[in-house]
């Protein structure tokens, strides 16, 4: 009877092993190894053994749930064919060496609640396609060489905690819709080349913990209104064009201090008027 037990068990576990795949989403798995040096990765997948085994590769149900391929010695481009992994969560590319684009039509991947491919040397837009991903919640683009607008349509993915694109070479405004994620938790802009000012919508992002849009070109006054995000922990202005003045709460809250550039690009400190704007206080 042991013997048995021990013979159905090693079927069973055989059988999960071979867990099958599509095609088509096998098809893109391999793509992706043939256009990111598999044969070079630090951990290497045996493409003749069952995808369920494969290094970074979650099977659930016979589909791929997850990739996760961070600091794996990836070198190349995303191939387009990435987006027939349909039911996937996950995908983290995190500290490699690719290169090339985001394909256009990420936005394909509605299932995608993580998408992390920070660290590379990825080039060109953000594709819009992105803000077309309604579970996204945490999207990580940062350390890469990203130029252009913030996508204008950022604003609808409403379930967003995490968005981190500092260190690129994006320019423009921040978009209005982006003060629409409630959600949002961290914002990272920083070492861009953004422009504009802060609106008083910023105020809607009550959820708000890290802020950073140090080391950017954006003007105008420093919203008080920044008083109300009551769960703010660590926020940096600093190294922008800001005028005006602050209240020593916001200026204590700033990691250097509301240290800004002038006309000349010389570092002033914004002048710290009133302890605490009562205007604000009074509608808390």
């Amino acid at each position: 009877m042991k013997l048995l037990s021990t013979a159905f068990l090693t079927i069973l576990f055989s059988t999960s092993m071979l867990a099958n795949v599509s095609r088509v989403e096998k098809d893109a798995l391999v793509k992706l190894f043939e256009s990111t040096n598999g044969k070079q990765w630090t951990v290497k997948w045996d493409l003749s053994s069952s995808v369920a085994t494969w290094h970074g590769v979650k099977v659930q149900d016979d589909k791929v749930i997850s990739v996760q391929l961070a600091n794996n010695n990836l070198v190349g481009e995303i191939p387009a064919e990435i987006v027939n992994l349909k039911n996937l969560q996950e995908l983290d590319l995190h500290k490699n060496q690719l290169s090339g684009v985001i394909p256009s039509n990420i936005g394909q991947l509605k299932e995608l609640k993580v998408l992390n491919l920070s660290f590379n040397k990825l080039s060109g837009v953000i594709p819009g396609s992105i803000c077309e991903i309604s579970n996204l919640k945490d999207l990580e683009l940062y350390m890469n060489m990203l130029s252009g607008a913030l996508p204008s349509e950022i604003g609808a993915l409403k379930q967003l905690e995490i968005f981190s694109v500092f260190n690129n070479e994006l320019e423009g405004q921040i978009p209005k819709s982006l003060y629409e994620i409630a959600t949002l938790k961290t914002l990272l802009l920083n070492s861009n080349k953004l422009v504009g000012e802060l609106s008083i919508d910023i105020k809607k992002l009550r959820a708000l913990e890290y802020l950073s849009l140090f080391d950017n070109n954006m003007n105008g006054t420093v919203p008080l209104e920044l008083e109300r995000l009551k769960n703010l922990k660590e926020m940096n202005l600093s190294y922008n064009k800001f005028e005006g003045f602050v209240s020593r709460d916001l200026a204590i809250l700033d990691t250097l201090n509301m240290t800004m550039l002038n006309d000349e690009g010389l570092a002033v400190l914004l002048d710290v008027k009133v302890e605490r704007n009562t205007a604000i206080a009074s509608e808390d």
